[in-house]
């Protein structure tokens, strides 16, 4: 690909639109306002607290992300949401109750300004949830054109020059791509012929980029990844990328296995068993929107341990995930993995893990990290596809025939190669040689 020739600036406001308002949306809100306020610190945010390196480590050349390449500033960013359930930011934050009051009730005005677009829903694809708060319309076609009108009208009353979307949306069933998918026109027809493959939030991702938005999957399942949208992206110029936030136990899984992988250590098993009670939980708790996330979070450990290439210490590798619901612990997930490694000359040896984890505090930056990005793909014309935002997933979106980088440490090493190579900076490889001439 070609270096973009000019980056169009971030001038002006940026609306971030959220379909589904639940925890993950309204942590991610909150904690913007916060860090506007001066309440707290955007802490896990790449684009607000991390630096680049840029040249050799003899130059001293280490700028902050947001001072290297233009991002929108926080003060810039507008937001709108579709959920289900007609609560407020306020009512919604309270009931998913990822935050402490002390944190909730100094921007409570600022939250209850944020109330959710009638939603396109259907329980047949999210079967755990319901609400009052949806769109209707004869077929499936007509609902995305009803998103599209929201997406229009939504950047007209804000004010807004430039909008990203970042689904935040619960785990739908599991659909893998069909003869409906190939192409947009059969895809269109589809949903006029309210096909039951296409689900309401492939309705978000073609209402996205057939309005220029920007697109991000923060769920397992299949949204904006199969031919139809990808080439429409391309046509329309629009970046996308996907899917799964990377937050808890898998986050220790591209951190762990690496470690492995680097030393040669061999790996029999790993067994993987979550323990949640949020909403997330809720509609895990359905065997096929487990499918869903267990697809997703199985193909980590094989992607960056390659057993093909590696027979000896991964081709015995026994793999498993659990997904418990556990209401008392509400968003405060747990996840517990037993690992069995070995070593040289076959010796077995054990690790624990046992990750007290907040899910919504670990995805919040993420989405502020996947809006702030994607807007700068699109200002520099990137379309399509954005695999350098692999860092951000459990199963990153790869052109066709292509497997995804899951090692994080390689992701992380493209993403800023990326924002060097936008800005026409020199690539780092780490070689170093020439401190030795």
């Amino acid at each position: 690909m070609k270096q973009p020739s000019e980056i169009r600036p971030a001038q002006g406001r940026l609306g971030v639109l959220l379909p589904g308002f639940g925890a993950v949306a309204t942590t991610f809100v909150a904690g913007v306002e916060a860090a506007r306020k001066g309440i707290a610190k955007p802490v896990g945010s790449l684009t607000q607290m991390a630096t680049i390196r840029l040249g050799k480590r003899t130059d001293a050349r280490t700028p902050f992300i947001k001072d290297f390449v233009s991002l929108a500033g926080l003060e810039d960013l507008v937001f709108g949401a579709w959920d289900p359930i007609p609560d407020d930011g306020y009512a919604s934050a309270v009931n998913a109750g990822v935050l402490l009051p002390e944190h909730v009730e100094p921007i409570k005005d600022f939250l209850k300004s944020i109330k959710p677009m009638p939603a396109v829903f259907d329980p047949a694809y999210v079967k755990k949830l319901n609400g009052p708060n949806t769109k209707s319309g004869p077929t499936k076609k007509d609902l995305a054109e009803q998103l599209r009108a929201d997406i229009r009208n939504f950047k007209s009353e804000n004010g807004c020059d430039r909008l990203v979307m970042v689904w935040c949306g619960s785990t739908e069933v599991y659909v893998q791509a069909g003869p409906a998918h190939q192409t947009i026109e059969v895809f269109e027809k589809a949903m006029e012929e309210n096909d039951a493959s296409i689900t309401p939030s492939m309705l978000y991702a073609y209402a996205a980029i057939m309005e220029g938005v920007p697109y991000a999957n923060g769920a397992p399942n299949l949204s904006a990844d199969f031919p139809a949208l990808e080439q429409l992206a391309i046509e329309k110029g629009v970046p996308i990328c996907g899917k799964d936030f990377k937050t808890g136990q898998t986050l220790m899984k591209t951190i762990l296995a690496p470690g492995f992988k680097t030393r040669m250590l061999g790996l029999s098993g790993w067994f993987s068993t979550n323990i949640l009670g949020n909403r997330d939980g809720e509609v895990l708790d359905d065997p096929e929107s487990f499918k869903t996330k267990e697809v997703s979070k199985l193909g980590v450990l094989e992607h960056i341990l390659q057993p093909e290439i590696y027979p000896d210490l991964y081709g015995n590798m026994y793999h498993k995930v659990r997904i418990n619901y556990y209401p008392p612990r509400g968003d405060n997930k747990e996840g517990w993995d037993n690992i069995d490694i070995f070593g040289w000359m076959g010796y077995p040896m054990q690790i624990k893990v046992d990750f007290l984890c907040r899910d919504s505090i670990l995805a919040a930056p993420i989405v502020l990290d996947l809006a702030l990005f994607l807007d700068l793909a699109s200002r520099a014309g990137m379309k399509g596809i954005q695999e350098w935002l692999s860092f951000y997933f459990k199963s990153p979106q790869t052109a066709p025939g292509l497997y995804p980088e899951h090692d994080i440490f390689i992701q992380h090493w493209k993403l800023k190669n990326t924002l060097r190579w936008m800005m026409g900076e020199e690539q780092i490889t780490h070689l170093g040689v020439e401190y030795y001439e």
